[in-house]
């Protein structure tokens, strides 16, 4: 396993970029990379939720850690989304994922058949077991169906490799529990924009951040002062950014930020089916935003 692989501070679940075909735009998503780095992120999750991960084809997912890993030239670390509802399709996922470079996975937890915590913990097991970097688990029941509890996860963190959960539950109680419990060598990330500085106030490491990938820095910067406990530049940056941590979840993720970031000139390009454009009411809203923000003028 690699040991230095720190899963803390403002990492983007990046938007997959394509053209206005529809075909995947690796150009783009180098562009996207280059702007990530340059903007001094902490690491990157392709393939995950906003990166359209269901309607990526088998072909698209080796040309995007691919490209993803060449692009980061090791310079942070490379979280490739690699969760599914069956345990055998993630193992491959994740195996695949390890031989082209990955640094560590992100698995979310099975959505749509519902698993019992025994299931949810031997799912997990299985997928860390069959590779040697290490797995990030994700708990998000509002997309999945079903919540990972404390004690579900406090087994899964004894198995080597899991090192690290993306909490988007958005239960701040189950939070609290999970840092009061866990070890300091277990990382505790947010997976909602809007709560990074409070789980951050109680012992978070940072957040796994749909909102960066529009404001790298300003996500990083608020992330860093929150973790060398300067709360008044962090509670600072975290109000300014609270238009865009509202608007981005206006519509289902990834619909608001690839809007946002086309109308910033981001690699970004249109969204699969059955996702579809915003509607007008809501891109309003966003403008207004980014309007608020000065990304639009």
């Amino acid at each position: 396993m690699k040991k230095n692989v720190r899963v803390e501070g403002a990492i983007t679940a990046m938007v997959t970029p394509f053209t206005q075909g529809g075909e995947l735009d690796v150009e783009g998503l180098k562009k996207n990379v280059q702007f990530q780095v340059g903007n001094r992120i902490s690491g990157l999750v392709p393939l995950g939720t906003t990166g359209e991960s269901p309607t990526i084809s088998g072909d698209e997912r080796d040309a995007i850690i691919k490209t993803v890993v060449a692009a980061a030239k090791g310079k942070v670390p490379v979280i490739v989304g690699t969760g599914t509802n069956s345990t055998a399709h993630s193992v491959e996922l994740s195996r695949q994922a390890e031989e082209l470079g990955a640094d560590a996975v992100l698995v979310v937890s099975p959505y749509y058949n519902k698993p019992t915590q025994e299931g949810l913990y031997r799912h997990f097991r299985a997928i860390a077991e069959s590779i040697s970097i290490p797995v990030v688990v994700y708990n998000i029941q509002g997309r999945t169906g079903v919540n990972i509890e404390t004690a579900t996860l406090l087994r899964m963190a004894q198995v080597p490799n899991i090192i690290a959960v993306k909490e988007a539950s958005g239960n701040l109680a189950q939070m609290m529990d999970v840092l009061d419990q866990f070890p300091n060598t277990f990382s505790v990330v947010s997976g909602d924009d809007n709560l990074t500085l409070p789980l951050m106030s109680m012992g978070g490491r940072g957040v796994i951040s749909v909102v960066s990938n529009l404001v790298p820095r300003k996500v990083g910067d608020m992330c860093a002062a929150a973790a060398r406990g300067d709360f008044a530049a962090a509670r600072k940056l975290h109000f300014e950014m609270l238009p865009i941590f509202k608007a981005a979840f206006v519509e289902t993720n990834p619909i608001p930020i690839k809007a946002a970031m086309g109308l910033a000139g981001l690699p970004a390009g249109p969204l699969r089916m059955p996702l579809c454009e915003m509607q007008p009411a809501n891109m309003d809203k966003l403008k207004a935003a980014l309007q608020k923000m000065g990304i639009l003028k």
